[in-house]
């Protein structure tokens, strides 16, 4: 493996734990509207995809496809989600200081996420406080939400480091498929919301169980 000298994380379910507050959300806005809610274990699969796809997930079939549906149901999730993002989000054990540790190497670091983009900057400045990151960036205008490697080849190109010479860690297959596509290191995390088969068949190089492992593969 070449030296690496960029790291970038998704966001939700790889440095954050934020199924509750997700999830959470969802289902007050799924209530208001008399349609059945979902466990976080259900969550944790409707999520990685973006926004909008969560919310067709989470509808019933019947009206998940109505596009005015999605819509109104999508704007009250968000609203929502901007009481609730920090209720009971929080980084998981030991990512801070993997990241302290990563800085510490000389390494950048930064964060893609599908997530919307000012929700994405939110969770980090609030929830991971004074970690320097090179770029955080979530689901904006002009940039394909991954699984395309648009997002990342792009930070990788601002920030001026090849993509073999990134690592890309994540918990889901989106995240494993972007690197892959990137031709970055694909690592994918075990404490998030997928599981470990899925990463494998999606082509994680490595997979990593705590956070610490990661500072030893860069």
């Amino acid at each position: 493996m070449a030296n690496i000298e960029l790291v970038i994380f998704d966001l939700d379910g790889t440095l954050l734990d934020t199924i509750e507050d997700l999830g959470d959300s969802v289902n007050e806005v799924l209530r208001q509207r008399q349609f059945p809610e979902h466990s976080y274990r259900d969550y944790r699969e409707y999520i990685g995809d973006g926004m909008e796809m969560l919310i067709r997930r989470a509808l019933p079939g019947a009206v998940a496809s109505d596009p005015e549906v999605v819509a109104e149901v999508l704007a009250d999730y968000q609203v929502a989600y901007g009481r609730n993002w920090n209720n009971k989000s929080r980084p998981y054990d030991g990512i801070p200081e993997c990241l302290d540790r990563l800085t510490q190497k000389g390494l950048q670091l930064a964060v893609l996420s599908n997530k919307p983009d000012h929700f994405t900057r939110l969770c980090v400045s609030e929830l991971l406080p004074g970690i320097d990151f090179a770029m955080v960036c979530g689901d904006r205008e002009g940039i394909a939400r991954k699984p395309d490697p648009g997002g990342a080849l792009a930070i990788a190109g601002q920030i001026g480091v090849d993509a073999e010479r990134t690592l890309f860690a994540g918990d889901s297959n989106v995240d494993i498929t972007t690197a892959v596509s990137a031709g970055m290191v694909p690592v994918g995390v075990l404490w998030g919301f997928r599981a470990e088969d899925e990463l494998r068949a999606a082509g994680a190089l490595h997979l990593v169980s705590k956070p610490d492992e990661i500072v030893d593969l860069a």
